[in-house]
Parts: structure tokens; sequence; C-alpha cells
């Protein structure tokens, strides 16, 4: 039984993009020189890269004397196809702008509650200054819900709170944040000379947001050694809600350093401090993995970095 030769692939046979438009400069401009100029090359590349097209193709295509270059019989018919690939490749090129252009004029970013509020505007004036023609949508939710809605392809970009990159994504650290124990002023806990003791704080009803939320991942990570944590006194879905029962005098809450600088400063809410307890934690950028962010949301990564974006 005899095998049929496989055929070398198709860019081994066929000339390069380069070649094909420097082949239709000389048609137009009878002349070798004029076309590498028009081109942006030297005339000895032009040379190399016409004998090579002729090796490439086994046929003479142009002839050269000092009058000028002449197609050959052969050149003529090569030139023509080779005007169909280039109109091709224009129509090709002139699609992907398209594509780009349509993926450049909108960004859907999903983020976790505390980036998405104290965070990311500053990050989105920014943006818009490098882009104004981009329309941006923002999806709030906890940590958990922002790693769903990447993987459903329902956003471009997120920003997460949590103890680790979620299962299926890549990120990059933009930053650091700190849990912090507080009370309203009133509360016993305000009026210790001790800091508190871990255990004591696992085993009293605080004011929670809920599963899911990087607030609370970091939370149960840090008391597990200690009891894990108490039933929660209120559980909520906002770091506001959270804050502003707190605030209140429901009861002791654990929040975002980012998120209570002014109740801080105002003494409506006073830091507790927690003896032993590690509370930092890591804010990240994360989209689905193996897909590097492009266009407006490479963009907002790059503003992410920057002190003047409120990064």
């Amino acid at each position: 039984m005899t095998m049929e030769p496989v055929p070398s692939p198709l860019a081994h046979r066929v000339p390069d993009l380069g070649s094909l438009e420097l082949l239709l400069a000389v048609a137009r401009l009878g002349s070798l020189g004029r076309a590498a100029r028009e081109l942006g090359i030297t005339q000895p590349a032009a040379s190399g890269r016409l004998r090579g097209m002729e090796r490439l193709l086994g046929v003479a295509l142009v002839e050269r004397s000092p009058r000028g270059s002449r197609l050959t019989d052969a050149g003529v018919l090569v030139t023509d196809w080779a005007r169909r690939v280039v109109e091709a490749s224009e129509a090709f090129d002139a699609g992907v702008q398209a594509l780009r252009g349509r993926r450049d004029a909108r960004l859907r970013v999903a983020a976790s509650m505390t980036i998405a509020e104290y965070l990311l505007p500053g990050w989105l004036v920014a943006l818009r200054t490098e882009r104004p023609g981009t329309a941006v949508s923002l999806l709030t939710g906890n940590s958990t819900a922002v790693a769903e809605r990447l993987l459903a392809a329902q956003a471009d970009l997120g920003f997460v709170e949590g103890l680790d990159v979620p299962p299926g994504l890549d990120g990059a650290v933009v930053g650091h944040d700190r849990l912090v124990v507080v009370t309203a002023p009133g509360h016993p806990w305000a009026r210790r000379r001790a800091p508190l003791a871990a255990a004591e704080l696992a085993a009293a009803p605080l004011i929670l947001r809920e599963r899911g939320s990087g607030t609370r991942q970091v939370l149960d990570a840090a008391l597990a050694a200690h009891g894990g944590l108490a039933e929660p006194l209120l559980e909520l879905a906002s770091t506001t809600a959270a804050k502003a029962a707190a605030v209140s005098g429901a009861g002791p809450s654990v929040l975002s350093e980012l998120a209570i600088g002014e109740e801080l400063a105002a003494r409506r809410l006073v830091e507790i401090p927690v003896a032993d307890l590690s509370l930092r934690r890591t804010l990240r950028a994360v989209w689905p993995r193996g897909h590097r962010p492009t266009g407006p949301a490479r963009d907002l990564l790059g503003l992410t970095r920057s002190p003047a974006a409120g990064g």
C-alpha cells in the first residue's frame, strides 16, 4: 500500500503578505527602488524579498534593467492573484478592526462590595480620561458572585477580596486591606483597657457580612482555630448596611478599614484591638484562567496600580 505524500503547510508554499505587497508596488510603479521607498524598506531588502518569492514559486516574476522593472508574463499572472489575496487581507483587517472597536466600546466590570464602593469609582474616573468612548457597566455582589459572573462570561474583569484567587480564574494583586473590629462608643467593649481575645471575638454574636463575601471568608479562616464564629447577631448583604447597624448600637461588627475611616474619625465607631489575630486581606483583580485582559479591561487593570487612580 502506497502512502500519499503529505503536502507542506500552505504558509510554506505561499509568499508572505509583505512580499505580495512589494510585487503589487513594483507592478504599479515600474521600479523596484520606488516600490521599496513606498513600503519603507531598503532596495537591497526589496531585492532579497523578491528573489526569495521567485525561489519559492519557481518562476521569474520581474525583469530588471537600467530603465526600470518589468513584470514577466508569469509575473503579470501572479500579480493578479496577489491583488486578490491583498484585497482579502484588507477586508480581514477591516473586520478585525470593527470587532476590536465593538469590544473597546464597552467594559463589563464585576466587583465585590467594598471595592465597588471605596476603590473602583476612582479607577473608573481615571479610565474615562483615557477612554472617554468606553461605556462601563458595573455589577456588584460578593466575591463568590463575582467569580460566577466571570466564569459565565457576564463580565470582562472582576475584583474580589477573599483569601485566594477563586477556582477557574487568574488574578493579580491590586492592594491590601485590613478588617477591623468596631462597636458604637456605648458598647462595653469600647470601655475595655485590654485587647479582646480572639476566642472572645469568636464567641460573640456579631453583625456580619453574608457567607460568600470576602470579609466573611477572611474572618471565618482567622477564627477557625479559636472555635469558629458564633451564630451571627445580624447577617447583612452589604458593608454599608453592616456599618449602619454597628453605628446604631445594634452590636459589634468586623468591617473593612476602607469603609470606616469617617466613622472612626467622628467617634461614631470605636476600633476594638484583638490580641494575636491577623485580619489583613488581599484585594485582587481576577479574570477567566488563560484569558489575560485586553482592551479597556487591560487599561483598567493597569490603572489599579496607579496611585493617582485611587489605588
